[in-house]
């Protein structure tokens, strides 16, 4: 009898291992009952917000969600690098599935962090993977590290930025000279400005705290601005755009959210749908139905027009009729 029941409880007890093993463990396919993932932010602003938006979404689309079978750990860089790294190693030794790090400074750091731990990285909003050493020439990884790439339609922005401003001559930029993805992009306006009869007055920075003196000498030289997606300047765009306006001096954004806040005008990408582009990637690793070094970096490649028509009533701009019909988004106000 003892035997009998001894054998029945041997049985009972390798049938639940076996069960807890399927409902705990990684399937033949990858797949687990649930996951972990670390996102760090480089900084507060809209284009990088709307990005963990949507790669949150594009998680979900693949049925990763959030408080369901998905525990995310957020946390913000404040725009410093020696934060990003913080955060960065404080992900590994937490052994997370995936780090998912939003804007170059805070990929760099993570995949600097995670290359000897086994941790694939998925980064978003990286203008230029290959200057930041995280792709080859060819767009293949550099490791376990792959993602999308928010690289600017320059020659596009500087088509519009002529339609919109016939007789402007002096294009300027401020950018921070340790962003890979700020200093590669003007290389790029540089080798177009002429071609559109700009001439373009460069201005670079090192901290936010530079940016206000920065915009006073940038202003005094030029007659327009554009904005890359420099995440340092970003970040202190409401103080461009106040001594911008005093001034009269158009700016012009590379998203949606620059242009809300009170740039001009942009053609510039959806970063809600890059954000959902990475998520879709990152299910993929996360399911074991890719391997992160397997997956090249993806990019939109159609960017759209958006434009702030009180802005352009405020400067006595006019916004050519083809511009308006084409644009995905206009607005009659500046958001606060």
């Amino acid at each position: 009898m003892k035997n009998k029941l001894l054998a029945g409880l041997l049985t009972a007890a390798m049938a639940a291992a076996m069960m807890t093993g399927c409902a705990g463990g990684a399937s033949e396919s990858g797949d687990k009952e649930s996951y972990k993932i670390g996102i760090t932010q480089f900084a507060e602003h809209g284009s990088l917000d709307n990005c963990r938006e949507g790669f949150l979404a594009g998680l979900a689309e693949a049925g990763i969600k959030e408080g369901e079978n998905l525990t995310v750990d957020l946390k913000n860089a404040a725009a410093d690098m020696g934060t990003a790294g913080q955060i960065s190693g404080s992900f590994v030794s937490d052994k997370v599935d995936m780090i998912c790090a939003i804007a170059t400074p805070t990929a760099q750091s993570a995949y600097n962090a995670a290359m000897d731990a086994g941790i694939p990285v998925v980064y978003t909003a990286v203008t230029d993977p290959v200057s930041a050493e995280l792709a080859k020439e060819d767009g293949a990884p550099v490791g376990e590290v792959t993602g999308t790439s928010d690289k600017l339609p320059v020659e596009a922005q500087l088509k519009m930025m002529r339609a919109l401003l016939p007789d402007a001559k002096k294009l300027g930029i401020m950018y921070t000279t340790s962003e890979a993805n700020s200093v590669s992009t003007i290389k790029e306006y540089d080798s177009l400005v002429e071609k559109y009869g700009f001439e373009l007055v460069e201005k670079g920075i090192t901290v936010t705290a530079d940016v206000a003196l920065a915009a006073d000498d940038l202003l005094s030289k030029v007659d327009c601005i554009t904005n890359l997606t420099d995440n340092t300047v970003v970040a202190s765009l409401p103080t461009i755009l106040e001594k911008a306006n005093e001034k009269k001096i158009p700016v012009f954004g590379s998203e949606i959210e620059q242009v809300k806040i009170g740039c001009l005008a942009a053609e510039g990408i959806d970063y809600i749908a890059l954000g959902k582009q990475t998520g879709k990637m990152a299910a993929q690793v996360l399911k074991g139905e890719k391997k992160a070094s397997e997956m090249n970096f993806e990019l939109i490649t159609e960017p759209g027009f958006y434009v702030n028509n009180k802005v352009a009533a405020e400067l006595g701009v006019t916004v050519p009729q083809e511009l308006l019909d084409s644009a995905v988004e206009s607005f009659d106000e500046i958001a606060k």
